[in-house]
Formats: C-alpha cells, sequence, structure tokens
C-alpha cells in the first residue's frame, strides 16, 4: 500500500487551540518523580529529583498573590518564582520537567520555548499574558534565546506571569546568564538576560545522555528500494524526499510540527544529506523533537543520520541544539531497526 506524504499535510492551529493544547507530549505522558532512575554515578540527579519534587511541592502549597502580604503591605518570602534545569541532552531533565507539570494541579501549561513564542504570536501579548496568569505553572522546555527580540518578549512575558503569581519551571542546555551566547551579540542585551536569569534558581543534571548509554552506533541508511518497502509495509508511515521536506518545513511555522506528525507511525526520508543553511537546520532541530515527542521511528536513505549537520554548525553556537536532535534521531532510527516489519 502506498506510504502517505508529510508534504501533503497542510495541519493548522486555531487561536483557541492553542493554550488547551499547551500539554507534555505523548512520550511523556505516564512520567512521574517516581519513575526517574538516578544515574549512580551522577549525584545531582538524584538531587535534582529532591529539588524539582520540593518545587511541585511549592506550588501547590502556594497562596495567592493576594495573599502574601503582610500587616505592613509586603509579600512574603516564597523564593524564587522558577526553577531551571540546566545540563546535557539525554540527563531527564524533560521527564523531571514533566513530573513538575503532573504533579501540580491544574490550571498549568507545558509547551516548548518555540511553542511559547507562537502563542505570544498568535493570540497577541495582552492576551496570552491574560489568559496564562490564570495558571498556576507554565512549563517550557528547551528554553533558548535565538535572537534579540526572543530577549526582550519572554523577559517581559516572564515579569509578568511571576508577577501575577505564575511559577515557572524551564530545562535548557544552557545555563540562565549564557543564553544567547555565540548568536547574537548577548553584551548588548545583559541587563535583559541577568533580569531574566534572575528570577530562576538553577538545577544542575549532570551525567551521559541515556539514549546511549551502551548501545550500538546508529544504523546504516537503507537503500532506496528498501525504504520505500518499509514505508509500504508499515500502515500509518509516510515517505517523503528529505529536501521536499526541507521546502515544506519552512512554509510551516514550528508549532506546527507536532500537528504535522500527529496519527504518523513511522517516517521514512529518501536522500538523507547534510542540512545546506542554518536556517535548515535549525527547523530539522525542531522536527526531531516532535517526533521524539512521539516515539515515531524513523528510517533514512542516502546519508547517515549522524552527519546531517556539518562540523562547521556543530562547531558554532547552536551545537548543543544539534547534538541533542543527532542524539534523538539516532534513538527513532534504533527504534525502527529494532522493530523491522515482518515479510
Amino acid at each position: 500500500m502506498p506510504a502517505g506524504k508529510l508534504t501533503e499535510r497542510q495541519p493548522e492551529i486555531g487561536a483557541d487551540e492553542l493554550i488547551t493544547t499547551l500539554v507534555p507530549p505523548p512520550r511523556f505522558d505516564g512520567v512521574r518523580f517516581s519513575t526517574y532512575v538516578p544515574n549512580p554515578g551522577e549525584p545531582s540527579q538524584a538531587a535534582a529529583v529532591e529539588s524539582c519534587s520540593a518545587f511541585a511541592e511549592r506550588v501547590v502549597e502556594a497562596k495567592p498573590r493576594s495573599g502574601w502580604r503582610s500587616l505592613f503591605g509586603k509579600k512574603a518570602e516564597q523564593g524564587k518564582p522558577g526553577l531551571y534545569l540546566d545540563g546535557g541532552f539525554g540527563v531527564g531533565k524533560t521527564h523531571l520537567l514533566a513530573s513538575i507539570w503532573h504533579a501540580v494541579p491544574g490550571p498549568k501549561s507545558y509547551g516548548t520555548f518555540v511553542e511559547l513564542t507562537h502563542v505570544v504570536g498568535a493570540l497577541g501579548f495582552a492576551e496570552a499574558v491574560r489568559r496564562l496568569s490564570e495558571h498556576r505553572l507554565l512549563a517550557i522546555d528547551e528554553f533558548e534565546l535565538d535572537d534579540p527580540g526572543d530577549t526582550m518578549l519572554v523577559n517581559r512575558l516572564l515579569r509578568e506571569l511571576t508577577e501575577a503569581g505564575v511559577y515557572v519551571a524551564a530545562t535548557s542546555n544552557t545555563l540562565p546568564d549564557k543564553l544567547g551566547e555565540g548568536r547574537f551579540a548577548a553584551e548588548d542585551f545583559l541587563r535583559e538576560i541577568q533580569a531574566l536569569s534572575a528570577k530562576f534558581d538553577v538545577v544542575r543534571v549532570d551525567g551521559p545522555d541515556y539514549r546511549h548509554r551502551g548501545l550500538p552506533d546508529p544504523p546504516e541508511p537503507l537503500a532506496d528500494e528498501e525504504l520505500t518497502a518499509s514505508a509500504e509495509a508499515r500502515p500509518g508511515s509516510t515517505l517523503d524526499d528529505f529536501d521536499a521536506l526541507c521546502d515544506h518545513l519552512a512554509r510551516l511555522h514550528p508549532s506546527r510540527y507536532g500537528r504535522l506528525v500527529d496519527g504518523v507511525s513511522a517516517v521514512h526520508l529518501r536522500g538523507v544529506r547534510p542540512a545546506d543553511d542554518q536556517a535548515i537546520a535549525l527547523r530539522l532541530v525542531a522536527f526531531a523533537d516532535r517526533l521524539y515527542d512521539r516515539a515515531i521511528p524513523v528510517l533514512v536513505s542516502g546519508g547517515s543520520l549522524g552527519g546531517l549537520f556539518t562540523e562547521e554548525m556543530l562547531a558554532g553556537g547552536y551545537r548543543k541544539k544539534y547534538l541533542r536532535a543527532v542524539s534523538r534521531l539516532t534513538a527513532l532510527a534504533r527504534d525502527a531497526a529494532a522493530s523491522p516489519v515482518s515479510g
């Protein structure tokens, strides 16, 4: 049976859906603090579980901001309104962030940094603040500041939300006072970045990428004929030319990438090769994240997924993003190899 094509899908997300769809992705539906298994050789991981659990308890027990004032009209000390999980890729930061979200009663919201900025763009700043201010918790995964506009926007957003009583938990591969480093003239916006970082207690999560512990190298690309046969044999799978998919991703806002792959059983990409430029590469990072969120196996022909980003790109300011994408795509390729189609 011929496979479908991602390039023929035109996903849409209505403005009214934007807030209601801010929930953890399917891969993290069932995670909890109790299901996080710390690496015995990395004490920071067990400590991070304790810190995240304590933060969640503080959010649960917090009274409305209007009740935090003493007889003299000053707010009682409640600690910083934010918790920031910093560490390399594959150490379980998203697991811990989703665990915080699950531990806190609603209303609450969870989204990637890209999804959050899209919410603000689609609803308008004032309306986004109004809706999100009604929540106890805002969880932000993959927190990155890629340009000065984002820096100003997010700093203002988090300032207004935390003043309204919203707690914020975030993950990133970059310490908050280093956000934007190597990507734009961060020193010109140092005051904004420092104001942003002052809202967070930083929790470090160290360790090797759990997705690669003791596992073999990524599987070799398939021949084009094998790729087509796999796509046709897997109900619900898609088959696209890599270059055509890259062009299609350029026409969609990254916040739609999750909707693009919803319901897909496996993604097949023909003619994979290194990304041409930074814009394509960053779209592929966002696409890889949404595939990983949904645990969708990936099979390719042409070049290796490990060579998706050039050495020049890996030496630049987005190095951590690219390495995370390679790590996640490799895990998804292994998933595909572990569940071959029976002939």
